[in-house]
């Protein structure tokens, strides 16, 4: 995607801080003295040849219609241009864009136009990701429902324990599912509000662990229509230091952001693989480091910042570990959306091996302003 307006030049400035020297004003003023000029000198002409006024009055208009001309062609043409682009992108072609070679405020418009249908072109893929996504992943869990109550129906199977936690078990895959898409909704709304507290980090953190690796063991040998692993080889270790760390936080918030990064590191680790998840004191009272780090092949540093976008599964050759579908891809984009409600940071950091997500959470100041 391009970049904003704001990295390209900052309006009416350039790159290196100085007044733009091509801007519209720039110009305008510039046709003004020309036109000037050339009356000036004409009727200058005149009077030393003793030329009729009526000549030099006509030929000074001449001259300042050509020129007038050829300034407002440059600034209508480009005009032109961002009208028929525009109009492109109100019928849903997201593929033109605008030619960026000028240095006034036409081309800060034009660059701005570009990164519109830039955002406008990433939604619309996302939106079809989206309905791509949302439909593969109900239509699994509806058909077997579905061949499961048929066969009770038509008395092919019987409807006993283990029938029924079968149907359990996809009503179940669709349930997680809603939950998902209900995130996505509260995400893009801004809804959800904070309930901070104080809670004792050490049992907080292992009751999620302990959390994930009982669902992932009543998941055994079924596929995750949210996109939640179904290992068990993976072990997942626990390290907060000092081990009576407390923060202030939305628990239920954190568990979000918790849950999503262990369920994606355990999808890229290796048989049998290590998730270290780390808790430290921030550098303000009550604030929280937290540290999710897997054994698996890494992110590529050129994909960092697409790494918490919606819908982005990674681009390693093999990324995700046995027993994973790779999910909906939103997974870490609900877990920043958690953060960023906090005002705190997430992002990749340099790692040895494998990934490692680092993320802040503010103090109390942080979160009392």
């Amino acid at each position: 995607m391009s970049a904003g307006p704001a990295a390209r030049r900052s309006p009416g400035e350039e790159p290196w801080g100085g007044v733009r020297p091509f801007s519209i004003k720039t110009k305008l003023g510039a046709l003004v003295v020309i036109s000037v000029l050339i009356t000036t000198g004409l009727s200058m002409i005149a009077v030393h040849t003793k030329t009729e006024l009526r000549f030099i009055t006509v030929f000074s208009m001449i001259a300042t219609l050509l020129i007038t001309q050829f300034v407002a062609h440059s600034l209508t043409s480009p005009l032109d241009e961002m009208n028929a682009v525009a109009r492109s992108i109100s019928q849903g072609d997201y593929t033109r864009r605008v030619r960026e070679n000028r240095r006034d405020e036409l081309g800060d418009l034009a660059g701005t136009i570009n990164v519109m249908a830039d955002e406008l072109e990433a939604q619309d893929r996302q939106r079809k990701e989206l309905v791509a996504n949302v439909s593969h992943e109900l239509r699994t869990p509806i058909a077997a429902l579905r061949a499961v109550l048929e066969n009770v129906v038509d008395g092919i199977a019987e409807p006993d324990t283990e029938t029924m936690r079968t149907a359990l078990k996809q009503t179940e895959r669709l349930g997680r599912l809603v939950e998902t898409l209900l995130d996505l909704s509260r995400l893009d709304n801004g809804v959800v509000p904070l309930r901070k507290r104080r809670f004792e980090v050490w049992p907080y953190l292992s009751g999620v662990l302990k959390e994930a690796n009982m669902v992932a063991s009543a998941r055994g040998g079924m596929a995750s229509g949210s996109g939640n692993h179904t290992r068990t080889d993976v072990h997942l270790h626990l390290d907060v230091s000092p081990p009576e760390l407390t923060a202030q936080a939305d628990p239920e918030r954190i568990h979000q952001v918790v849950a999503n990064l262990i369920d994606n590191a355990v999808k890229h680790s290796p048989p049998h693989g290590r998730v270290t998840v780390k808790a430290r004191r921030g550098p303000q009272p009550e604030s929280l480091e937290l540290e999710v780090l897997d054994e698996g092949p890494g992110i590529p540093k050129s994909e960092w910042h697409k790494v918490f976008e919606r819908f982005n599964r990674g681009a390693v050759s093999r990324p995700h570990g046995p027993g994973s579908d790779g999910g909906t891809g939103l997974g870490l984009a609900i877990a920043r959306w958690a953060v960023d409600l906090h005002g705190g940071r997430i992002g990749v950091a340099e790692s040895e091996r494998g990934c490692r997500i680092l993320v802040t959470l503010p103090g109390e100041r942080s979160l009392s302003s």
